[in-house]
């Protein structure tokens, strides 16, 4: 992990409240004019309003914002409501401010109040750092947005599910990860009527509900295995240290798993022929080959009909892993959750015969040039059906 890393921990511990999410192409502006600044989610609000604003009137405010602990701008918070507008943004940032460029699609945007008037800015880049910040303060890795609050920072799961807690009831210790995500399927058709017909029609939601519902589980288990552990005081530094590293791990280590399990399930339900961990050449791994293993390895299966797809919650620094783990399939496809991604990645992924798949909401979070490019998880389920008929 990076040195920024841990000044952004630090600093949003400290704050009174703090929100992240990815910067898009969007926020960067793709005519080349940066005026519009940073859009603020509504879920965001508190970090810079007391009341939201009000339809038909503007209203604003100016904060100091010290960036990456290194300088500072002067800029304006402001609530565009006046005629067909309904949006919140940060504006006025200077005009050598680093981070309204392309390389920042797709970067983690970390905002975090001190005082009134007073806050810090940090931009992650890094895969690594984004994973591990996503761990440490609990944030789905599907979701990329949230609100920080320390006061409830350390809050149980609302478990006004009775299936949730019929579900938490059942361990006494972290399931594996494959349990992890049944449950989650299981709890999702309970609490939401996701059936096989749902997950045909709309495989884009259904993955993006079924993460949400396992990050949901998952805390009500990690509250209930750990709390026994951390109502007692720790015996020394190192032992806390060593325990707080087994979290985020953990944490870490299960987002990933679990997206392969999830989309497996998608692609069971639309009838798909594919395995997992096909051992291909020099012990590689991919995470999906269809149809299969065998076929891949049968020199007389006809090459085109072979399909590959990588499965990666983030990817701006990873997704040139996938490149050489398959060598008859020239063309990779890799499915993430990244919102976005600079559009010389983009431009470099096209290059090396790379596709992106992303839930279909995701989409406009990528530069338009590229945006035709990428395919949806519904798209790509009807290309390999296609391929396979």
């Amino acid at each position: 992990m990076s040195g920024i890393y841990n000044q952004t921990i630090t600093a949003v511990q400290n704050s009174m409240v703090a929100f992240c999410r990815y910067i898009t192409a969007n926020d960067i502006g793709e005519t080349g004019s940066h005026q519009s600044g940073f859009y603020i989610p509504k879920y965001a609000i508190p970090v810079f309003f007391d009341t939201p604003g009000e339809k038909g009137t503007n209203k604003d405010r100016n904060i100091i914002i010290k960036w990456q602990n290194e300088f500072e701008t002067s800029s304006r918070v402001i609530y565009y409501g006046k005629g067909t507008r309904n949006e919140y943004r940060i504006t006025r940032f200077g005009k050598h401010f680093p981070f309204f460029t392309d390389d920042n699609i797709g970067n983690l945007l970390i905002i975090a109040k001190h005082d009134n008037d007073i806050y810090s800015g940090f931009v992650l880049s890094e895969d690594d750092d984004i994973d591990s910040f996503f761990a440490h303060f609990n944030i789905p890795p599907d979701s990329g947005a949230q609100l920080i609050e320390q006061k409830e920072a350390n809050r149980q799961e609302n478990t006004a599910s009775a299936t949730l807690q019929e579900i938490v009831a059942k361990f006494s210790d972290f399931p594996q990860t494959e349990i992890m995500t049944i449950s989650a399927q299981y709890a999702a058709e309970k609490i939401c009527g996701i059936d096989k017909k749902t997950i045909l029609s709309n495989p884009d939601d259904v993955i993006i509900k079924w993460i949400d519902i396992e990050f949901a589980l998952f805390r009500m288990i990690e509250e209930k295995v750990y709390n026994p552990i951390i109502s007692k005081p720790f015996s020394d530094c190192q032992s806390l240290i060593d325990f707080s590293n087994t979290i985020l791990n953990r944490r870490k280590s299960r987002a990933g798993k679990s997206l392969e399990h999830h989309l497996a399930k998608i692609f069971m339900s639309s009838e798909l022929k594919f395995e997992t961990q096909v051992v291909t050449e020099d012990n590689k791994k991919p995470d999906f080959i269809f149809p299969g293993g065998k076929e891949y390895h049968d020199f007389s299966f006809p090459t085109e009909k072979l399909i590959f797809l990588g499965a990666k919650t983030t990817c701006k620094d990873r997704w040139r892993q996938v490149l050489n783990e398959a060598d008859r399939i020239d063309k990779k496809y890799l499915f993430t959750l990244q919102q976005g991604v600079s559009s010389n990645q983009l431009k470099e992924m096209k290059h090396e015969n790379l596709i992106l798949v992303v839930p279909e909401q995701y989409r406009t979070c990528f530069s338009r040039e590229y945006r035709d490019d990428i395919l949806s998880l519904k798209n790509f389920v009807n290309m390999v059906r296609l391929t396979q008929n």
